[in-house]
């Protein structure tokens, strides 16, 4: 099927509801053969003429600004017939946004029927963690671990700490989503790259070699041009963009924007730093360049990308990044950001969109984390 303008997905939403019995039947398939992810959430960009997950993340940390969401009655499809569920949290405790994160996942937890405790707990040298005497069933990880896996908690720990960003690298997950993007694409009678961003991996303190970094600018430039290729044969109007991201790490550090070879070249020490920056200090030593999808959708004059939630592989709630400072072509993650829920957006091609391409690509990243799991484990 070839591109046909601008509203080109809304042209084919019809196509995603004559497949949806295969889709389902299809998702079942994969979902008997795995474990899912007891939660995650899925960054996606939307250009009207693509559709796809640029970030997903296996921590998530913006549960307090979901709203009339069912993402508790995925959580306990997924933790089961429990009592007592402990929240081991990040560290940074007096980020405000964050606690307020861990109090509303406690609460979502609470309104299933579960005793909820929260914190940082001393390991014993032996025997199972205890909470006031309370042995928790499930330890629920709501910390990313960058600084390493806590160790043996004596209980069951979801997610598997071999899912921190101690090991785990962004690149690992798109590397396990595309064989899923391409089956469903294949269901859909499109093409995957319509559902989904190119990518390639810079590694080794590449960045500090001046050979490499040579090596590497004229890599950008052939990767840019294939996707320029692309935009000419589909029809696209602007230049492609990438990301350059920390392949190792969240909220938003280690993020650059590049058009060009040369730009690459002739980076300021400052925009070096804070390509280079990590997150708690760290340095980050190998990159995602990632193919920038812009972002069509608009509201209230701000441009916004949809969030999803998900917990046992299903999506259960959204919200709207939105930044009134940021373009189309933009990272949105930035201290100007807004989180809108769906309620305050009376949008109906958005809210067609978050029905139809958004959940199904929301979904498809979760067959992706649950392999990349498995290859961990």
């Amino acid at each position: 099927m070839e591109y046909s303008g601008p509203n080109f997905l809304s042209k084919l939403e019809s196509t995603i509801v004559q497949c949806e019995d295969s889709l389902r039947n299809w998702f079942a398939g994969h979902r008997s053969n795995l474990t899912m992810p007891i939660y995650g959430s899925v960054d996606i960009r939307d250009s009207h003429w693509k559709v796809a997950a640029v970030d997903a993340n296996q921590y998530p940390a913006g549960f307090n600004n979901l709203s009339q969401s069912s993402i508790g009655e995925h959580l306990s499809d997924a933790i089961g017939d429990v009592k007592h569920v402990h929240i081991w949290p990040e560290k940074h405790t007096r980020n405000q946004p964050y606690l307020d994160n861990i109090s509303a996942l406690s609460k979502i937890l609470e309104r299933q029927g579960y005793k909820v405790t929260n914190g940082i707990i001393e390991l014993e040298s032996s025997g199972p963690i205890s909470i006031n005497g309370s042995v928790p069933d499930l330890v629920l990880l709501n910390n990313d671990l960058t600084d390493g896996p806590i160790g043996t908690l004596g209980v069951p720990v979801l997610p598997p700490q071999e899912m921190g960003w101690y090991q785990r690298k962004k690149s690992s997950h798109f590397e396990a989503l595309q064989p899923f993007i391409d089956e469903a694409a294949e269901i859909l009678g499109v093409d995957p790259w319509l559902l989904s961003t190119s990518w390639f991996v810079s590694e080794e303190k590449c960045l500090e070699k001046e050979t490499c970094r040579t090596l590497l600018a004229a890599e950008v430039d052939n990767f840019l041009h294939s996707i320029q290729e692309k935009y000419d044969d589909l029809g696209v109007l602007g230049k492609p963009k990438i990301f350059m991201k920390n392949n190792s790490g969240t909220y938003g550090l280690g993020i650059l924007e590049i058009n060009s070879g040369e730009q690459l070249l002739n980076l300021s020490n400052r925009k070096m730093n804070k390509l280079t920056y990590g997150k708690g200090g760290s340095d980050a030593e190998d990159f995602l360049l990632q193919e920038g999808v812009p972002t069509a959708l608009f509201w209230d004059q701000m441009v916004v990308e949809p969030v999803a939630y998900c917990a046992n592989g299903r999506v259960g709630g959204w919200f709207y990044r939105a930044n009134s400072r940021k373009g189309p072509m933009e990272n949105l993650n930035s201290p100007s950001s807004l989180f809108i829920p769906p309620s305050d957006i009376s949008d109906t091609l958005i809210s067609s969109r978050r029905n139809h391409w958004h959940t199904l690509v929301a979904e498809i990243s979760m067959l992706g984390m649950a392999s990349e799991t498995d290859s961990f484990l």
